[in-house]
């Protein structure tokens, strides 16, 4: 049995003994399924000796892999290292976020793209753009995100290259969390989950969620599981949301509307806004992971997006400065979208290389920095 086999294995105990507990699976994506369900392993710091016994025989992406699972682990057993530290081993880029004149940029291309829409910058922005985006009962949102998958499917299948099959369920859950949309699976199976106290959708974010869940994240791991069923990938087949593949995962999920040129400015329009609010999200995290006090981060983000509430506020900031899992997950959606956005912008050959590479194997950041060594620098230059 090889090193990677080795880790799988220990990674579905893992998995197992969390899930069994009612935490965050270890697992988001099963690139590899079948056989019988492992037995859970018994405790977390069990797991670590093991993991790290085999990142001894490990080398390059297993090792890279495994290196962000103990990290990971270790958080969750205490361990509290320095912000950039624990991204850069576990989201594989820097977490040095970005100046104040580059986020005003991104703030003002938003700005400028909510006004070509009529819509004035201030605490109504974001409600009404989504009143223009077309308000849509939760009841209808499958049927319409099926339809603009059905419509947008084939222009993603011809920029990527992907010819893999999936088959897609769409759930509702009730759960006090950050997310809104959750997707996992495995091999070919899809499942695009909605948190409906978190839902607010629209026809526009029908379109969207097509994009970023389903021809993003679902097509793209089931063109991974593809790949990953015919030939022997050297990179861990199980696909997690505290490793490194996640920035790029996040990140084209994001920006996937910016390489169709559709004709469709209120979605355009909100992507723009969406890469701002990420901007101001990752200054929040860096500032949180530095000791700003929390109302100091609230009242400064507050002033940057008016629309926001202290309740969409305080659930996500807490994550970002104490939960081990959003700690690390998180800064892949600036770090993401930011040089996403700049692929787009840039377009050619390069954006064609990145998006067939994309539905090929999981990217790291590193990888992105190889095909386009003229990128902007993931995860920001530093504020």
């Amino acid at each position: 049995m090889s090193v990677r086999d080795e880790v799988e294995g220990v990674l579905r105990e893992w998995d197992a003994f969390e899930v069994g507990r009612g935490g965050d699976p270890v697992i988001d994506y099963d690139c590899v399924p079948g056989g019988d369900a492992p037995p859970p392993a018994s405790d977390r710091l069990t797991v670590h000796r093991r993991l790290a016994a085999l990142r001894a025989r490990a080398e390059g992406p297993v090792a890279a892999r495994l290196d962000a699972d103990l990290a990971y682990l270790g958080a969750l057993l205490g361990e509290r290292p320095a912000l950039n530290d624990y991204v850069r081993v576990t989201q594989g880029c820097e977490a040095r976020g970005w100046t104040e004149e580059y986020t005003e940029q991104r703030g003002a291309q938003a700005r400028a793209a909510l006004a070509d829409l009529g819509i004035a910058w201030g605490p109504e922005a974001n409600e009404e753009l989504r009143r223009l985006e077309g308000r849509l009962d939760v009841a209808d949102a499958p049927d319409a995100i099926r339809a603009a998958v059905a419509e947008l499917e084939p222009a993603v299948r011809a920029l990527t290259g992907s010819t893999a099959r999936y088959n897609l369920s769409i759930e509702t859950a009730e759960v006090e969390a950050y997310w809104a949309y959750w997707l996992d699976g495995a091999g070919p199976d899809v499942r695009l989950r909605l948190n409906l106290p978190n839902v607010d959708f629209t026809q526009v974010g029908a379109r969207q969620f097509a994009l970023h869940e389903v021809l993003g994240h679902g097509l793209q791991s089931a063109s991974l599981a593809e790949r990953a069923a015919r030939e022997d990938v050297p990179w861990v087949r199980l696909l997690s949301v505290h490793a490194l593949h996640q920035v790029a995962l996040e990140g084209l999920a994001q920006a996937w509307p910016l390489f169709l040129s559709l004709d469709d400015e209120v979605l355009t329009a909100r992507v723009r806004l969406d890469h701002y609010v990420q901007l101001v999200r990752a200054w929040s995290h860096v500032a949180i992971n530095e000791g700003t006090p929390a109302v100091e981060c609230a009242d400064r983000m507050r002033a940057r997006l008016p629309w926001l509430t202290d309740k969409a506020i305080a659930l996500p900031l807490a994550g970002r400065g104490a939960d081990p899992m959003l700690r690390s997950y998180l800064w892949a959606y600036p770090a993401g979208v930011d040089w996403f956005a700049a692929l787009a912008e840039a377009g050619g050959e390069v954006a064609s290389k990145v998006l067939h590479a994309a539905y090929r194997e999981p990217l790291t950041p590193s990888d992105l920095a190889r095909l386009w060594p003229e990128g902007p620098v993931i995860g920001g230059p530093g504020a």
